[in-house]
C-alpha cells in the first residue's frame, strides 16, 4: 500500500487548487552544514508563501512519503548525523523497509507528480561528472527529466559536473533546457558559463505555455528551467574554476565516488572559498523559489482560463 503523508498546508492547497512547489530534502541532509541548512530550508519554505504559493518539502519519514514537512520535521532531518540519499533506485526500498530518507531530484520529481505538483525548485541538478566517459557517473536526475513531467527550476547544472557533457546527454533525452533571461547558460554559484543555452526565454508566460503545449503533444518528460543566481552573489566562473579542479583532484585521490562524490565535492568547495559556496547556495535558491512560485500561479491561471 502506496503510505502518502500531506501535511496540513498541502492538503488545503490541493482541496483548493492553490499553486504548489515542490522542494527537495538532500538540500537539507547533504547540501549544506547544520544548522544552515535547516534554516535556508525553512527561508525557502517562507520565501515561496510570500511569493503566493505553497510549499511542499518532501522526504520518506518512517516509510511514509511525506509531501509537506512541519518546521520540526525539517529541524529534525538537518539535525541527524545521517539520512539516506533516496533517488528513482531506491525510493521504494526505503518506504518498504520503513525506512528515513531525503529525496534527490529524481525521487522528489515522482513524488510530485504523483501528487500532482507541476513545479519544483531546487539548487542544481546533477549530470554527467568529470570522466563520465570512463566511470558513467551520470546522475538520474537526466533520466527522470525524460520521464516525468515536472518542472525543475534551478541554477543550472552543478558547477562540480562536466557541464557540456550534461547538456549533450540533455538534448539525446529530449529535455528542453530553458534559461530564464539570457543566452548563456547559468552554472549553479556563477550566473553564466561559457555555454550558449539551448533554449532562452524571458517570460514566465512562454516557460508556462510550453509546458502545457508539450502535455497537448503528449511528449513525455518535464522541462529544465535554468535561473541565473543574482550577479551580486554569485561566484564567478573564473573564480570558482580552480577550486572545482582542486575538489575534483582531492575526491580522486581519496577514490570518492557514487552517491558520496557530490556532497564530498560541495564539503570540499565550502572549505576553499571559506563559506562563499555556501552563501551563494542560499542566494541561488531562494532565487530558484520565487520563480518557480511564480511559474506555478501562472499555470494555474492558464489552466484556469
Amino acid at each position: 500500500m502506496l503510505r502518502i503523508k500531506l501535511s496540513n498546508e498541502v492538503s488545503h492547497a490541493k482541496k483548493f487548487k492553490l499553486p504548489i512547489v515542490a522542494l527537495e530534502s538532500t538540500i537539507i541532509t547533504h547540501g549544506m552544514p547544520y544548522p544552515e541548512n535547516t534554516e535556508t530550508a525553512l527561508k525557502v519554505q517562507h520565501e515561496i508563501r510570500q511569493s503566493n504559493a505553497v510549499p511542499a518539502t518532501i522526504a520518506v519519514l518512517d516509510g511514509d512519503l511525506c509531501v509537506g514537512l512541519e518546521d520540526h520535521q525539517i529541524s529534525d532531518l538537518g539535525s541527524r548525523s545521517f539520512v539516506s540519499k533516496l533517488s528513482r533506485s531506491d525510493l521504494a526500498v526505503c518506504m518498504a523497509e520503513k525506512g528515513t530518507g531525503s529525496t534527490t531530484v529524481a525521487a522528489t520529481m515522482i513524488a510530485a507528480y504523483l501528487n500532482e505538483i507541476e513545479v519544483f525548485a531546487t539548487g542544481g541538478i546533477g549530470g554527467a561528472h568529470m570522466k563520465a566517459e570512463t566511470t558513467f557517473d551520470i546522475s538520474a536526475d537526466l533520466t527522470e527529466l525524460s520521464k516525468t513531467p515536472v518542472n525543475v527550476v534551478c541554477a543550472g547544472p552543478k558547477a562540480i559536473l562536466d557541464i557540456p557533457k550534461t547538456l549533450e546527454i540533455l538534448e539525446t533525452l529530449g529535455v528542453p533546457v530553458i534559461t530564464y533571461g539570457q543566452n548563456n547558460l547559468p552554472a549553479f554559484w556563477s550566473s553564466s558559463s561559457n555555454l550558449k543555452s539551448p533554449i532562452r526565454m524571458d517570460t514566465i508566460h512562454e516557460i508556462a505555455h510550453a509546458f502545457l503545449q508539450r502535455r497537448i503533444l503528449g511528449i513525455p518528460g518535464g522541462q529544465l528551467i535554468c535561473n541565473p543566481i543574482e550577479k551580486i552573489d554569485e561566484i564567478p566562473q573564473t573564480s570558482i574554476s580552480k577550486i572545482v579542479t582542486r575538489a575534483i583532484k582531492s575526491a580522486d585521490d581519496k577514490k570518492v565516488n557514487g552517491k558520496d562524490l557530490t556532497p564530498f565535492l560541495l564539503k570540499e568547495i565550502f572549505e576553499l572559498t571559506a563559506g562563499k559556496s555556501l552563501k551563494a547556495n542560499v542566494a541561488l535558491i531562494l532565487n530558484n523559489a520565487r520563480l518557480a512560485s511564480q511559474l506555478s500561479v501562472k499555470l494555474k491561471e492558464l489552466k484556469a482560463s
